[in-house]
């Protein structure tokens, strides 16, 4: 999330007037993430998120916004898109696709506890239920067409270690994902990105309270073990400048037994965590240098450093 489109107030009152929300009281720009345009939107009914999307096209749009419909619908904690009085959810918003969805409480745990994977995990298996008669059919945008697409791009600003590194690992990922066991895994609509800023929890006295995932916009058809070992990969390691990426086991351990109390794993998903781990680490490594080699101009963008995920997919591939 990010400002790469700046809303005028003119503008986001004309967008309203289209929905029953209530008028508009206040709104700012969110600085965090690379990808869309968002806002807190504040009016006399509530609290609201307005996104405007600057890479995906209204064509691919109704995946993500029907996902998070769909899911809203049977109680996974998510936004809702807002449909207007025609009953549309898809918008325009200064000639941008744009979505106004509703805002979930709570905060993102920066320093999350045996305690958060456990809630976690039970509700990305919730999710990955939920979505078993979801009919939207769109692969992983960010999956292996895409690195074998983007690694040519990022390669000359490489050193020569990590270009064998990045190399060898297509290669590996590639050569498992053409296995019947890799093809064979349960799949459906997954969000692809569940770090620690896209999962809100509100703390409370009897433990932690999930309130929701939020940015859906990198989701796509995978593998549920793959979806598990993104959120592995950060809520599972230390959160502190001694970290080189290693996992931290009791946060592991309670991240899937709170999976595994919704919904098992089955041998085959076991046999392929620890590749899953692997390609996890890798996409967001790849996008990273991506985006830090080749970033577009956005008015509140900073670019993550992609060296730690290079340091979590070597300690992956030990």
């Amino acid at each position: 999330m990010a400002v790469f489109t700046p809303v005028p107030e003119g503008s986001l009152r004309s967008l309203l007037s289209q929905f029953d929300c209530g008028d508009l009281v206040g709104f700012e720009g969110i600085a965090s993430g690379i990808e869309n345009t968002n806002y807190f939107v504040d009016t006399t009914a509530g609290r609201f998120v307005l996104t405007l999307f600057e890479k995906l096209t209204a064509a691919q749009l109704p995946f993500y916004l029907e996902l998070m419909r769909h899911l809203a619908d049977r109680g996974v904690a998510c936004p809702k898109p807002m449909a207007d009085r025609s009953g549309a959810i898809l918008h325009q918003c200064e000639s941008k696709p744009a979505s106004l969805a509703t805002r979930l409480k709570g905060q993102w745990q920066p320093h999350p506890s045996p305690a958060h994977c456990k809630t976690l995990g039970a509700a990305i298996a919730s999710a990955h239920l939920a979505v078993a008669d979801y009919p939207g059919s769109q692969p992983n945008l960010r999956g292996l067409a895409w690195w074998k697409q983007t690694v040519p791009q990022i390669l000359p600003f490489l050193s020569g270690p990590q270009a064998d590194l990045i190399r060898d690992e297509l290669q590996a990922q590639s050569d498992f994902a053409a296995q019947p066991i890799a093809q064979g895994l349960p799949r459906g609509a997954v969000h692809a990105d569940l770090f620690r800023d896209n999962v809100l929890f509100e703390e409370t006295p009897a433990g932690p309270r999930l309130g929701g995932f939020i940015d859906f916009y990198f989701a796509g058809v995978d593998s549920f073990v793959f979806d598990l070992a993104v959120a592995a990969n950060d809520w599972c390691i230390p959160q502190d400048d001694a970290d080189d990426g290693s996992l931290l086991q009791t946060h592991v351990d309670a991240l899937l037994a709170g999976y595994e109390s919704v919904r098992p794993l089955s041998d085959a998903e076991r046999h392929a965590w620890p590749m899953s781990l692997r390609a996890a680490a890798y996409r967001f490594w790849v996008s990273r240098l991506f985006d830090w080699h080749l970033p577009r101009n956005a008015a509140m963008l900073t670019p993550k450093d992609p060296s730690h995920f290079e340091r979590v997919l070597r300690k992956r591939r030990t």
